[in-house]
């Protein structure tokens, strides 16, 4: 115990001089940083007309240079960073997996210092490191549900403005003007792309980065095709938007085919943990030997591996595409 008290410690410390020792360099890198955005301004000029401009993006994972320049060289941390993005949230790559870190070693030391099995302060780390990814994940989905939610009326707003006589365009801005977050958003970016040069096709497939919904997607190439051969976009876009609403009412009726799944796999997971803490409390010299004991403690890391292995098979079966 007490070594692992000394290893966590030694972690703690280590990180700590890492980040003052980065943060008193962050000034010359943001210094950096300007110098290298005003090259790339003067070396817009230099740039024949018929290159395509794009936008000028702050693509770093980390304030502290060090470890900026470390993260780079993963495409990982990159979709790490991309993550983010999409889930709203204003932080960097770098910053996720330091709170990682420290969530890990904070949640071991509690379970060694508080806990009655401090043999478990790994189980403690494994959870603690997770938990930060998992937050932005599910802030990605919810904001991924809300998106799909509104979509449709933000086409329908696009269609009426273009039956008004609006260029598309100017629709774009209408529609981040009066239709809420995350549309609202997500099409003033849109907006923005295309006004400060960025072919309209180009922007348009950056959108599908951003939000890689298969709804968007079919938004994205039926503007593309009429742009390109021509046709009634009102039409198009009434069509679409009376396509994704169909999928929305599928989707219901299979959410309501796999109720059943869904509270069996709810029940399955809830259930051994339920059955643990109440045997702690009601009879505890029972349940002791499963923490105290070497063969206890094997058969707890083969249940947790059986739960998470029944878990994404049983989210498999009810997971239907549409």
């Amino acid at each position: 115990m007490l070594t692992l008290i000394a290893i966590a410690v030694f972690v703690v410390v280590s990180l700590a001089t890492f980040v003052i020792g980065s943060l008193l360099d962050r000034r010359s890198a943001r210094a950096r940083l300007l110098r290298e955005r005003l090259a790339s301004v003067e070396k817009a000029a230099e740039r024949q007309p018929s290159e395509e401009l794009a936008l000028l993006r702050d693509e770093m994972l980390s304030e502290i240079p060090a470890l900026d320049s470390l993260l780079r060289r993963s495409a990982r941390i990159t979709n790490l960073q991309t993550l983010l993005s999409q889930a709203d949230l204003k932080t960097r790559a770098g910053t996720i997996l330091m709170l990682c870190v420290l969530s890990g070693v904070g949640l071991a030391l509690l379970v060694l210092i508080l806990s009655p099995f401090p043999q478990f302060a790994w189980l403690g780390m494994i959870v603690g490191a997770v938990l930060p990814y998992s937050y932005a994940s599910f802030r990605r989905a919810r904001r991924f549900q809300k998106f799909e939610e509104l979509f449709p009326e933000a086409i329908d707003t696009l269609a009426r403005a273009v039956r008004a006589g609006h260029a598309f365009t100017t629709a774009l801005e209408l529609i981040s003007n009066e239709i809420s977050e995350p549309i609202a958003s997500e099409f003033r970016k849109l907006f923005e792309e295309q006004k400060f040069g960025l072919p309209v096709r180009d922007a348009l497939l950056n959108l599908t980065e951003r939000m890689p919904l298969v709804d968007v997607k079919f938004f994205v190439t039926a503007v593309m095709l009429q742009r390109e051969t021509g046709g009634n976009l009102a039409e198009i876009l009434d069509n679409l938007s009376y396509l994704i609403r169909e999928r929305f009412k599928i989707m219901r009726q299979v959410r309501v085919y796999t109720a059943q799944g869904r509270l069996t796999m709810m029940l399955l997971m809830g259930l051994p943990p339920i059955i643990v803490v109440t045997m702690l409390i009601m009879n505890p010299t029972f349940i002791r030997p499963l923490f105290a004991d070497p063969i206890g403690h094997t058969l707890i890391v083969a249940g947790l591996t059986l739960q998470t292995v029944g878990y994404f098979i049983i989210r498999r079966i009810i997971r239907i595409q549409v």
